[in-house]
């Protein structure tokens, strides 16, 4: 176990990122002395479960856990009202209490569903989070946000729950397609542009694909420490929508069948363009941007039309009365947070269009 890398985050509560190979097939001896005996109630979806469950499952129960499991459909289509009720009502019939957990062994949309159910359940109880893609490692697995989606538009309705722990196997992405680990990339190479020149330099010379383990380490550090600092996205913890707005629109407009790495990859070429165009950017970046995101298998771009995204953007959670709050990357490891009038949301969204 020597090759495990420990993060620590310093929220309330605070918790250890663990990252590293073999994980999972050990999760119940780690996780022992974080909860306590308990009941954990493992959540995953129907592409997650054959895979791991099982040694998920038998892991926990030989650390002595009492185990129960909850499998849902996988897809962004299940981040709803419907499958969350599913959550809750199977958290109920296997009397889970306050002293018990939930475990979300998956993507994004595991980590959201089940977070979120045990954000509400008996008005929150302990939650660990098992990441299993790439995305889910770099990203949503750490920082405690938890949300299902609308009709309205994307991530609407959630809340704040740090998770107790999170074990991060490295081993699983093994298991990922090839535009599933793309999807990842995409939150990583967001993190490069938001953080600095050796990171994001790591996503153009390979050493994404080489060293998984070491960018994971880098993009959790990076985020924990931002989510230290501002918990509840008040201020700084917003640069991390750095392509989520014209992303997330993207999203809602091909009605959830474009993956939210693609889209925010997207969405980050987008406002990378509209930066240069409005002279926002301190140098040019959108070409390299876009180079970095072709290299590793990312679109530049999308065939939905700026009043499509635009209209789409109105929804979004970052967008306070009359003015929204759009990431603007002025170099690579600096990135702003500008106020603009929805009403100049078309013109940018247009000029990152046509950059």
């Amino acid at each position: 176990m020597s090759s495990i890398q420990t993060i620590q985050v310093h929220t309330t509560p605070a918790y250890q990122v663990s990252i590293g190979p073999g994980l999972l097939a050990g999760c119940g001896r780690q996780l022992l002395p974080v909860l306590g005996p308990c009941h954990v109630a493992v959540i995953t979806d129907s592409t997650v479960a054959p895979l791991y469950l099982d040694t998920v499952a038998a892991s926990l129960r030989d650390a002595g856990f009492t185990v129960s499991t909850v499998v849902f459909p996988a897809g962004e289509g299940s981040k709803n009202f419907t499958t969350l009720s599913t959550i809750l009502e199977a958290l109920a019939e296997a009397r889970l209490t306050r002293a018990d957990c939930v475990a979300a062994l998956g993507g994004g949309v595991t980590g959201d569903m089940a977070g979120f159910a045990a954000a509400c359940y008996l008005r929150g109880i302990r939650c660990v989070q098992l990441p299993t893609t790439l995305l889910s490692a770099v990203d949503s697995s750490v920082g405690g946000k938890t949300a299902i989606d609308l009709k309205a538009g994307k991530n609407l309705a959630g809340a704040f729950l740090q998770p107790s722990a999170v074990l991060c196997d490295t081993d699983c992405l093994r298991s990922l397609p090839a535009d599933v680990f793309a999807d990842g990339a995409a939150e990583a190479i967001k993190t490069g542009v938001l953080d600095d020149e050796s990171l994001f330099a790591l996503f153009e010379d390979g050493t994404l694909t080489a060293a998984p383990e070491e960018v994971i380490a880098r993009c959790v550090r990076y985020k924990a420490g931002v989510v230290e600092r501002d918990e509840k996205e008040q201020g700084e913890r917003k640069l991390l929508n750095l392509g989520h707005t014209v992303g997330h629109a993207i999203e809602k407009c091909s009605d959830y069948t474009i993956p939210h790495g693609h889209a925010v990859a997207a969405g980050l070429a987008i406002i990378a363009r509209a930066s240069e165009a409005f002279g926002w950017a301190e140098e040019p970046i959108a070409r390299r941007i876009a180079a970095c995101l072709a290299k590793n298998s990312l679109p530049t771009g999308t065939e939905f039309s700026a009043e499509a995204l635009a209209e789409a953007a109105l929804a979004d959670k970052k967008r306070a009365g009359s003015d929204i709050t759009l990431v603007i990357p002025q170099k690579i490891g600096a990135c702003e947070l500008k106020k603009v009038p929805v009403t100049e949301l078309l013109p940018v969204i247009r000029a990152g269009l046509e950059g």
